[in-house]
C-alpha cells in the first residue's frame, strides 16, 4: 500500500512485511515542516543523529545527546500522520549494557511517541537488540558504515569490501536473528548489499548500497541540495535549494541596504482602513 493511500502510520511489523515487495521509502527529518512535507510520501521517517552535523554544526554525530534527539523527535512527531517515526539512539546511550539501552530507548519512545528506535552495530549489538525487542522496544539495526564508530573505522569509508564482506554478512544476519525488524546498510558495495538482501529475512534499507535493497533512505538536506559544499557519491540531488536560498538572502540584503524593502505594500498606515458596511 502506498503512503498516500494509508489512513494511519504503519507499525514495525508492517515494515517487516514489506520485505521483497514494493520498495520502502524513507528520509530523515528534524523539524515539523519537513516532516509534514514528506509524510504522505514516506513509509517511515527517521529522526537521525545526523541532525548534529546538519542542524547544529557538529563535526560528527558523537556529540549528539538524548535531549537533542528527544527535542527533534517531538518536533517531527507533530508533523506526521501517515508515516512511522523511527528515532536514532545517540552515541553512548546504549553500548554499555542492554539495561542501559532499554532505559534510554524507553525514554525516547515515551517522550517522542516514536514507533521504533535505531541503533548501530551488528554481532556486538545482537544481545542488546534481543533484550530490547523482548521487552517491547522495536529496533531498526544499522550495519556497514556506522557513523558513531568513525574513529575506529578510520573515517567514512566503504565497508565490506573483499574479505570484510563475510563479517558484514554476519552482522546483518545477527541483528535479523536477534529480532530487528529492518536493517540499514550504509556505504556497502552493491554486490554485497544484494547478497545481504537475499540472505536476511528482514528488509534492508540502503544508503550508498544498492537499488536491490528492500528500501532506500537519504538525509533530506542532501537530497534537496541544501548542502552546497559537499555531496556524497551515493546522493542524488532532486533539487538545489541551497543555491536558491543563498541567492534569495543576497537579494534581500541588497533590498534592505537600498531601502527597497519594506515597500509600501509591506508597511501599515497611521489609521486602520475603514470597514466596509
Amino acid at each position: 500500500m502506498s503512503a498516500t493511500a494509508r489512513k494511519q502510520a504503519p507499525l514495525p511489523d508492517d515494515i517487516r512485511a514489506m520485505k521483497g515487495g514494493t520498495p520502502i521509502v524513507s528520509l530523515t527529518a528534524y523539524t515539523t515542516p519537513m516532516a509534514e512535507w514528506m509524510d504522505a510520501h514516506c513509509d517511515f521517517v527517521l529522526v537521525g543523529d545526523s541532525l548534529g552535523m546538519v542542524l547544529h554544526g557538529l563535526p560528527s554525530t558523537l556529540g549528539v545527546t538524548m535531549d537533542m534527539m528527544i527535542m527533534h523527535g517531538k518536533a517531527v512527531r507533530r508533523g506526521l500522520k501517515s508515516a512511522m517515526m523511527v528515532v536514532d539512539m545517540p552515541f553512548g546511550s546504549y553500548e554499555e549494557s542492554p539495561e542501559q539501552a532499554f532505559r534510554n530507548a524507553a525514554r525516547l519512545m515515551a517522550e517522542t511517541e516514536a514507533g521504533a528506535v535505531k541503533l548501530e552495530g551488528g554481532v556486538a549489538m545482537a544481545e542488546t537488540i534481543r533484550f530490547l525487542t523482548s521487552r517491547g522496544v522495536p529496533v531498526m539495526a544499522h550495519v556497514g558504515l556506522t557513523p558513531q564508530s568513525i574513529n575506529t573505522l578510520g573515517g567514512y569509508k566503504v565497508q565490506g569490501r573483499g574479505a570484510a564482506g563475510d563479517a558484514l554478512m554476519a552482522d546483518a544476519k545477527a541483528v535479523a536473528d536477534a529480532g530487528a525488524f529492518a536493517v540499514v546498510l550504509e556505504k556497502v558495495p552493491e554486490k554485497l548489499a544484494n547478497e545481504v538482501t537475499a540472505e536476511v529475512h528482514i528488509p534492508t534499507i540502503g544508503i550508498g548500497a544498492s537499488a536491490g535493497c528492500d528500501g532506500q533512505i537519504l538525509v533530506v538536506d542532501d537530497m534537496l541540495g541544501l548542502f552546497t559544499k559537499f555531496k556524497a557519491k551515493f546522493v542524488k540531488r532532486y533539487a538545489e535549494l541551497g543555491h536558491g536560498a543563498e541567492e534569495a538572502i543576497a537579494e534581500y540584503a541588497k533590498d534592505v541596504r537600498a531601502r527597497a524593502f519594506p515597500g509600501p505594500e509591506h508597511v501599515f498606515a497611521d489609521q486602520a482602513p475603514a470597514k466596509k458596511s
